[in-house]
């Protein structure tokens, strides 16, 4: 299950049509030197003091919390990417959202990056050979209290992906510099279930369909671009 809101799922809202309150072009974007494989290894070896922007989603599913994992893959290909999924659209929860790979941590997994790394496999075959997981960002609750751990890692190409058909209908990338421009991070806000949300989206035109990446998944890249940045 990824941590994403499920407030698609909803008759009365589409995450799509909320309005936009805020475009941060006034934002710098990364610097393309700070995306590649060295200047990424060089900042989770000596992280500089910063604080996360988003850390927890106002709830939307009263249950226990439960531990989750998500691998935030960064493909080391000439022009560094993210490998992102969408989920099936039969799933009974966050079906046909877009999320990183990962899901439930389990109790035979020795730590977050095993839990990931393992879920990544299960989901989109993406063998562990490939991956250098570089570290952690600040744990991120969303709104289905889900109490995840973004683990970042660089990916070497010339992997093959199988995807796991009941739980994923697709596997894409995106280019890395896209999502850590601000120019390209929106924010909605509307006022649901009796709560005022308010959530960032980063949609992303692949040349044939619109990437809707909203909700967690963009907070967590949020993070990620203050963690660079700072």
């Amino acid at each position: 299950m990824k941590p994403t809101p499920e407030m698609s799922r909803s008759p009365a809202l589409d995450p799509r049509q909320v309005p936009v309150i805020q475009v941060d072009s006034h934002l710098p974007a990364v610097a393309s030197m700070a995306l590649g494989d060295h200047a990424l290894r060089a900042r989770f070896a000596a992280p500089p003091p910063w604080q996360p922007e988003l850390m927890a989603e106002k709830k939307f599913m009263d249950r226990p919390p439960m531990h989750a994992a998500v691998l935030i893959p960064i493909v080391m290909r000439p022009i560094p990417t993210v490998l992102l999924t969408q989920r099936t659209a039969h799933l009974s929860t966050h079906a046909g959202q877009i999320a990183f790979p990962g899901g439930k941590v389990d109790e035979t997994d020795a730590d977050a990056a095993a839990a990931a790394q393992r879920e990544a496999f299960e989901e989109v075959g993406l063998d562990p050979r490939h991956v250098e997981v570089l570290g952690q960002l600040p744990l991120y609750t969303t709104g289905s209290s889900f109490l995840v751990t973004p683990v970042v890692a660089l990916v070497q190409p010339g992997f093959d992906l199988k995807l796991n058909a009941h739980e994923v209908t697709d596997a894409f990338e995106v280019p890395l510099a896209f999502l850590m421009n601000p120019a390209n991070h929106r924010h909605h806000q509307v006022h649901w279930q009796g709560v005022q949300r308010h959530w960032l989206s980063m949609p992303y035109h692949d040349g044939s369909q619109e990437r809707f990446i909203w909700g967690a998944t963009a907070g967590m890249l949020r993070n990620f671009y203050r963690f660079l940045m700072a």
